[in-house]
């Protein structure tokens, strides 16, 4: 009996070790498997450096337009130190050595040292892959330790499934801006001309900003992004290197639009693409979903909508004093219901548009335009729709009188004004 009871420990630790080698045998069969059987570090960042390299990847997204099955990868890359890079996936049950990446640096850089780039990854006929990864070399065991990103848009969605009909982008927050009133206004007013999501890439803003953009966050209007760049190289704060200094076009501007688009191409209809202090307004209609069913009526091959930039100078106020709010003067920031007076545009220069665009039209985008698009391209015209822009002027030797009267954002005050308070004492920024 005592013989029986010393030996039960042991068949038990023979059987578990029996055990372990069939697990381990079977692991290491398994096809294009190294090591183990999931990436062992998936990226939670909007920025992620590729290893051993100089640059970073943002997003990666499956890519249902171009012929052959690819994935494509918004990056950030420095301009002189491009090296041969390779695509490994993950397929879901093994890994597969890495394809040979084709880099496609963007158009627009303005001379700065990074330039947002699409890597596009050729994926191999047996695998479907769920995460990729950028690596120096094609060798999968070398680089399953390093960081992946989540593929998005694994599936090809129509309309009627997105999520949101009007979604806008609006690219990055930096420094301390803390212009609340305008931003709220801004916001209510999209809600009233019939967008469902705003998307905002935030580096850093005003205190207030943040308690704003935490409120509309919560109730699920807003959705930010973080976007630490300033952690990877010096943003600048301009457009121009040789005047405003830094590694990259107003810290990275044109990244985040184009991961914006990608993000949104089976989610949203449409992406409207424009700055915090922006409004696409349209003139001969309420809101933006029946102005759009015109123009897609009108130009039915046409997927990317140019609207004109019209400057509203926050130096000149309308002199009745209506919109003089007691509640509001102690909330910081522009309030764009006292500033009616637009510049006529100075047609005989370069005048820059912002857009509205199907995402899944869009290949490459700049701020003022597409770069590549599969669709057609319309300029609107601006007594259809043109941007409420109230900020410093443009043109600052004009007079009032040299101004056009401009009351649109009028046209929905009765709404606008007490949406606008809600939405103030939700955040708890009215005293």
């Amino acid at each position: 009996m005592m013989v029986k009871t010393r030996m039960f420990p042991l068949l038990i630790v023979s059987a578990l070790a029996v055990m372990v080698y069939f697990i381990f045998t079977l692991s290491r069969s398994q096809p294009g498997n190294h090591q183990h059987l999931y990436p062992h570090h998936i990226s939670d960042q909007s920025i992620t450096p590729v290893n051993d390299t100089k640059h970073f990847m943002v997003g990666a997204y499956k890519e249902h337009r171009l012929e052959g099955s690819f994935v494509r990868i918004i990056s950030i890359f420095r301009r002189d130190s491009v090296q041969p890079l390779y695509c490994v996936f993950y397929c879901g049950s093994h890994w597969a050595n890495g394809m040979k990446a084709e880099v496609q640096m963007h158009s627009d850089h303005f001379g700065f040292r990074f330039v947002t780039t699409d890597v596009l990854c050729p994926n191999l006929p047996d695998c479907n892959p769920s995460h990729v990864t950028l690596a120096t070399q094609a060798d999968a065991k070398l680089a399953q330790n390093q960081t992946f990103l989540r593929i998005q848009n694994l599936v090809k969605r129509e309309e009627e499934e997105f999520q949101f009909n009007f979604t806008v982008c609006w690219s990055n927050l930096f420094g301390d801006y803390n212009n609340v009133l305008q931003v709220t206004q801004t916001l209510e007013m999209y809600k009233l001309l019939g967008v469902q999501h705003v998307v905002v890439y935030n580096t850093s803003c005003g205190p207030d900003l943040e308690r704003l953009l935490q409120s509309y966050t919560q109730e699920g209007f807003v959705e930010v992004v973080p976007w630490p760049i300033d952690q990877h190289m010096n943003p600048s704060r301009g457009w121009q290197p040789s005047e405003h200094g830094g590694d990259i076009h107003y810290y990275g501007q044109f990244t985040t639009l184009n991961d914006c688009v990608y993000r949104h191409m089976y989610q949203s209809r449409y992406v409207l693409l424009n700055d915090i202090d922006e409004i696409i307004a349209p003139y001969q209609h309420q809101t933006l979903p029946q102005m759009m069913d015109v123009l897609q009526r009108q130009n039915p091959k046409a997927e990317v909508f140019l609207i004109e930039n019209h400057i509203f100078p926050k130096s000149q106020f309308e002199p009745s004093g209506r919109f003089e709010r007691p509640r509001w003067r102690d909330v910081p920031g522009i309030n764009i219901m006292e500033h009616i007076y637009r510049e006529e545009p100075d047609y005989r220069i370069y005048h820059p548009s912002k857009m509205i665009v199907q995402p899944r039209a869009v290949e490459q985008t700049s701020v003022h335009s597409v770069l590549r698009n599969f669709g057609q391209t319309v300029k609107v015209p601006p007594n259809v729709c043109h941007i409420i822009h109230v900020r410093v002027p443009l043109r600052g030797g004009l007079t009032k009188e040299e101004l056009h009267e401009d009351k649109r954002i009028w046209g929905y005050e009765r709404q606008l004004a007490p949406n606008v308070d809600k939405a103030l004492e939700k955040a708890g920024l009215l005293i």
